[in-house]
């Protein structure tokens, strides 16, 4: 779903565009310019380290009496994407997770087990992995949700149908930086315009500008309601359901580049919500509640999401993730690309709100896998859990901001190299 985007884009004048496309059809930054000379490299970012330390399934909070078919479903589709890659490919992030060659073995033998009972599940997981538990200096860290909206649209502009969700616009170009470093991937880079024979550096327009002026694209659906627009870019994909009665999906396809402010933030500052207070539905109902004051506040998050349109498919998993893959409700994670890979596997152990509002929040440890990440989503001991689709996932998810402890499950034979403890660099 990579929401709130994975790769910074440029923008670059329309004149030019067919000079940018190469025989491959694919756009260079390159050729937009030719400078003079190499700019001198960026300084180091600040680092900061975080350890592994190597414990047993005993030690995990809650690991006797899970069921984690679920999780075993997602790792499969994790492997399928591990396993397209040469076995020497690192598998990135901080670079604790080794290489493809050192998932081979436990992806293969996923692939052999029947999933009849939790205790057989548990059992391979037991006899492939060995568990880590990550530590940053402290002991929890934090833990959010995200879920795949409803929204009521048409393909064309009437009636209550008047708010744009744009595709992805013609002058957007992307550059990856992960090409340049591995611990890049992912992470966003310059953005430009052409302005006559000179590549000069800008930024894409943020929200506001975008809200008002539009882009060069044709919107992809209207919707009726302007506030729901603004959450579908926040969770990154959600389902529209056309006036037609047809259902199609929304799907997280390019972000314009401005930084990411959350709103919640802003409503907690002006003194229009309280800390105990926020949450999506709170912020939801002080929007709707405040009408000539919601276009402010959703515009102070300069960030702007564009879509693609997808079928909706198996109507029991998600969108596809930022790895390739469907998401898998309460066995996908949103992770921090820049420490942790995709495809690995992590027991959390904390707590989440109850489906119930009423209700105290409940106790939580289950396994997922990382499959997918998030502007908001940056941190060592910081994830995002994917709960699923409709009313019920979004209220929960938009409850969920709870402490709680991280563990990877790293395959036996790279345990073997990294032995009990190990300790890496986080660029932050």
């Amino acid at each position: 779903m990579a929401r709130y985007g994975s790769v910074l884009p440029i923008r670059c004048h329309r004149r030019n565009w067919l000079r940018l496309a190469s025989a491959a059809g694919t756009v260079s930054l390159l050729s937009c310019v030719t400078p003079p000379k190499a700019p001198p490299p960026p300084p180091p970012a600040p680092v900061h380290g975080f350890e592994l330390s190597a414990i047993g399934f005993d030690q995990l909070e809650g690991w006797a009496g899970a069921d984690p078919e679920k999780a075993l479903e997602a790792f499969r589709r994790s492997c399928t994407q591990l396993l397209d890659k040469a076995a020497d490919a690192p598998l990135g992030g901080a670079g604790y997770a080794g290489t493809v060659a050192d998932w081979e073995p436990p992806c293969r033998q996923a692939a052999s087990v029947q999933p009849s009972t939790p205790d057989g599940i548990r059992a391979f997981f037991e006899a492939a992995f060995v568990p880590y538990r990550i530590s940053e200096g402290h002991n929890d860290g934090l833990f959010t949700g995200y879920y795949e909206p409803e929204l009521k649209g048409s393909r064309t502009q009437h009636g209550p149908y008047q708010t744009p969700l744009y595709g992805v616009p013609p002058d957007l170009v992307h550059l990856d930086m992960g090409i340049y470093r591995d611990t890049l991937i992912g992470r966003m880079a310059a953005q430009g315009m052409m302005m006559g024979m000179v590549m000069r550096f800008v930024p894409y327009p943020a929200r506001a500008e975008i809200e008002q002026e539009g882009v060069p694209a044709t919107p992809l659906f209207y919707v009726d309601d302007s506030v729901d627009a603004f959450f579908l870019q926040i969770q990154g994909s959600g389902r529209v359901v056309l006036d037609d009665g047809t259902v199609v999906r929304a799907a997280y396809a390019g972000q314009n580049g401005q930084p990411y402010t959350a709103i919640g933030a802003i409503l907690l500052a002006r003194g229009e919500l309280t800390r105990e207070e926020i949450s999506a539905q709170s912020i939801r109902a002080w929007l709707l509640a405040h009408p000539e004051e919601a276009r402010e506040v959703m515009d102070a998050n300069a960030s702007y999401v564009f879509f693609a349109e997808r079928p909706v498919g198996d109507p029991t998993l998600g969108a596809t993730g930022a790895e390739g893959v469907p998401l898998t409700p309460a066995a996908s994670l949103a992770v921090d690309r820049a420490v942790h890979p995709l495809g690995v596997p992590v027991w959390l152990e904390g707590s989440a709100p109850d489906l119930d509002p009423v209700n105290p929040d409940r106790r939580w440890d289950a396994l997922l896998v990382a499959q997918d990440t998030g502007g908001a989503i940056k941190g060592v001991v910081r994830a995002d859990v994917y709960w699923g689709y409709g009313a019920d996932a979004g209220s929960i998810a938009g409850r969920m901001k709870h402490p709680g402890r991280m563990n990877v499950l790293l395959p036996r034979r790279l345990a073997a190299k990294l032995g009990r403890q190990a300790q890496f660099a986080s660029p932050r």
